[in-house]
């Protein structure tokens, strides 16, 4: 089964880029954020046309997070336990296939220090709560999505220009990291341990041209998912197509 995910920055701004992907992809289950759209407004229709189950958070003109499979999608969750006051779309849990497919729009959090930072490491403390809770599980877990944690320098192509950067602040770190600790793989890293691997270029100071980017989407998964992990990748086509997103898509496969 091929997992992969994609903050898509609006998915009606880039349905022509979504749907052209999955048709020339052989993904079973996209995870979007950054949908910018409200349930009922989201274009289900386009990828119910194409076969796809489809399950949206969405929320008007910001966040938003989607799961698209080929497969069934059981068991819906919206929203990230831990906080009922929280009205921001930006986690989304489901089951397909056997896996509990958990998707993630990780607030920016600057400027840092700040409330958005403040928020932010409550965020990320509550993901720890929630990743644990699905360990008990036994089930195989994927939280995947768009983290905008730097866990390492490398991740970085100018990591002293970041310094400072919520993205690379030492508590965000810790926080990506405890959860880590806890029994995740970070399956890029399980595979490619070392080198630069982007999935993220700003739209400003030609940072694609430059290959200036981050590594800031990430899929944690598992014991139960890593034991079946042959293959990651991340596909840095779509970043070079006209009007794109400023993410591209990041990939596991994982052996049935």
């Amino acid at each position: 089964m091929r997992i992969a995910s994609w903050n898509v920055n609006s998915a009606k701004a880039r349905l022509d880029h979504i749907t052209g992907w999955l048709k020339a992809d052989n993904a079973d289950i996209l995870m979007m954020q950054e949908i910018k759209s409200q349930d009922e407004n989201f274009p289900h229709d386009a990828f119910t046309d194409l076969g796809w189950h489809i399950a949206v958070h969405g929320q008007k003109s910001y966040n938003g997070v989607a799961i698209a499979s080929r497969f069934p999608i059981d068991d819906v969750m919206n929203g990230l336990p831990g906080d009922d006051a929280d009205e921001q779309a930006r986690y989304i849990e489901a089951t397909i296939n056997g896996v509990r497919i958990g998707n993630i729009y990780l607030p920016n959090g600057n400027p840092a220090p700040g409330p958005k930072f403040d928020y932010k490491l409550s965020w990320m403390a509550r993901l720890y709560d929630r990743a644990v809770e699905l360990l008990a599980t036994e089930m195989p877990v994927v939280l995947g999505g768009d983290y905008n944690v730097l866990p390492q320098d490398v991740d970085c192509y100018d990591p002293a220009a970041w310094v400072g950067d919520a993205l690379t602040h030492d508590d965000s770190r810790a926080a990506f990291f405890k959860i880590l600790h806890a029994g995740y793989m970070d399956a890029l890293r399980a595979l490619h341990p070392s080198g630069v691997h982007y999935t993220y270029w700003d739209y400003q100071a030609g940072a694609w041209q430059r290959d200036n980017g981050l590594r800031i989407d990430h899929l944690l998964l598992s014991p139960e998912a890593g034991d079946r992990l042959t293959d990651v990748g991340i596909d840095r086509a779509p970043r070079g197509l006209e009007k794109p997103s400023d993410h591209t898509p990041i990939w596991c496969q994982l052996r049935d």
